[in-house]
């Protein structure tokens, strides 16, 4: 008696007969490449947004200060033996002189020296030190430390702020664009508002157009 070798059957041979996942078009791929990026673009920059959003609020209206207290100060002394080196001041010697006395801070810059009297400043954001002296080694410091909220808007403007800053803001930016280019692109794959949404964009583009004619 031979074998049966017909093909065996039931749930144990059972092949699977669904059809092969169709490749994405390049629109489907579009789209997904779009919500990554806005997506994960838009969460890593979010405080970034929300910082200068708010300092751009505040940089409108210079009056507020939210209890914020400007300190003003007035000091004054002598140099240490050897602030002068030959007929020249040594900058950075009272530079540092003067931080470690007086705990200012920023970058020291503007350094002049003519005529027996000279003077620099300190800088950073929401602060500034400005000293006089002459050739007998007195000195003047005049020290402006302005609040926490003059303090965010300096750093919105990128003033005296140094240049990694400055990259941030450019970083910044940047992240900017991506966002409202990535959130336009997505816009454009839902037929139901994509028409309301163009006009919507055309109509602001003209109000924000003309709102700038009449500021210039």
């Amino acid at each position: 008696m031979t074998k049966d070798s017909s093909p065996a059957s039931g749930p144990a041979a059972a092949v699977s007969t669904r059809p092969a996942p169709r490749p994405r078009t390049a629109k489907a791929r579009l789209n997904v490449w779009l919500r990554w990026l806005h997506t994960y673009i838009s969460m890593f920059s979010l405080l970034l947004i929300l910082f200068f959003a708010a300092t751009g609020v505040t940089l409108n209206h210079p009056d507020w200060t939210f209890g914020g207290v400007e300190k003003r100060q007035q000091l004054s002394g002598s140099m240490p033996a050897g602030w002068i080196k030959g007929s020249q001041p040594d900058a950075l010697k009272i530079a540092e002189f003067l931080r470690a006395k007086y705990g200012l801070h920023g970058s020291a810059d503007d350094f002049q020296y003519s005529g027996g009297a000279g003077g620099l400043s300190f800088r950073a954001p929401g602060y500034s030190a400005d000293v006089q002296f002459d050739q007998s080694g007195q000195y003047s410091v005049n020290v402006d430390a302005q609040g926490a909220l003059a303090v965010a808007n300096d750093f919105h403007k990128g003033r005296d702020s140094g240049g990694a800053w400055s990259w941030v803001i450019d970083v910044s930016g940047v992240f900017l664009v991506v966002v409202a280019l990535t959130g336009l692109g997505l816009m454009l794959f839902l037929k139901k508002v994509r028409t309301a949404s163009l006009v919507s964009i055309v109509v602001g583009g003209l109000v924000m157009g003309y709102l700038m004619w009449q500021a210039m």
